[in-house]
């Protein structure tokens, strides 16, 4: 009697050692699937990954929220002062806006003499007057990003803020000039550049900018001192620095008005930087 019921016993362990081994086959297999469908693995798909929170270039929560629109390819972090065309050319570039009246008979200007303009844009500016600059889109100029306040000492303020007034500033851009519009380029705030705002700036697809010929426009110093400063420093380089923002642009306008015309005459072809 003993031993079969030795054999039914060792029979039984057996059959519970095959059960146990089937359902952990099968709960292995369903959490296989689980991971691979991207579910609870940090990093792919899921919230558990930061994405690299803190490193220059890393998405930063905007104004739209974070991730509203995928950077663009990297661009060189070197700060453009050459054109993307060959040839004798002049590339504009107007600042600080957009400004109500200013800006949109800087825009009739261009219009009239078919000439390229970058905007650097302001992007508090862009979000109060939006309507401005979708009409900069429409017209075919590129954009430029100027930061969030035009803070001209924000290379001594931490790289936190920094980034936060590049990448904010592209994002209320973006979202005034609407879908599908693109930031080509960043300009500091009266030139306080960083290396790590250039590289904010240039892993996000915006080539920092510079400028060649600085008309001092914002100055108000008389409109034959703004032609005269553009005539005499086109030797230097074809980026040119002009203002729709930040006051009463009467003498910018005027100058335009007269410089427009006198860059065909010698020659020069409308540009953009080299982005």
């Amino acid at each position: 009697m003993a031993r079969p019921t030795a054999r039914r016993g060792r029979d039984l362990l057996i059959a519970t050692a095959s059960a146990l081994t089937f359902f952990a086959t099968i709960s292995g297999c369903v959490a296989m699937a689980t991971e691979d469908a991207g579910t609870g693995t940090p990093g792919a798909g899921s919230s558990g990954d930061d994405g690299g929170k803190g490193r220059p270039g890393a998405s930063s929560p905007g104004p739209g929220g974070a991730g509203s629109t995928p950077p663009p390819a990297r661009v060189s972090a070197e700060i453009s002062h050459e054109s993307e065309t060959p040839g004798k050319t002049v590339n504009l570039t107007i600042d600080d806006g957009p400004e109500p009246g200013w800006t949109v008979k800087v825009l009739d200007l261009l219009k009239k003499y078919d000439a390229k303009a970058t905007f650097c844009i302001i992007g508090s500016r862009a979000r109060e007057y939006p309507d401005l600059v979708k009409k900069v889109v429409a017209a075919g100029h590129r954009l430029c990003d100027h930061s969030t306040d035009h803070n001209t000492a924000m290379d001594k303020r931490p790289e936190s803020y920094q980034e936060r007034q590049v990448l904010d500033a592209r994002t209320m851009i973006e979202e005034a000039a609407g879908p599908g519009a693109r930031v080509y380029y960043y300009r500091a705030p009266g030139g306080a550049f960083t290396p790590y705002s250039r590289e904010v700036a240039a892993s996000h697809g915006m080539r920092p900018l510079g400028w060649s010929v600085d008309t001092h426009d914002w100055r108000n110093p008389g409109v034959d001192h703004i032609v005269d400063a553009v005539k005499k420093g086109m030797k230097d380089g074809p980026v040119v620095l002009f203002h729709d923002g930040g006051g009463n642009r009467g003498q910018t306008v005027a100058a335009l008005e007269r410089l427009l015309p006198w860059f065909k005459e010698e020659g020069y072809a409308f540009a953009y930087p080299k982005a």
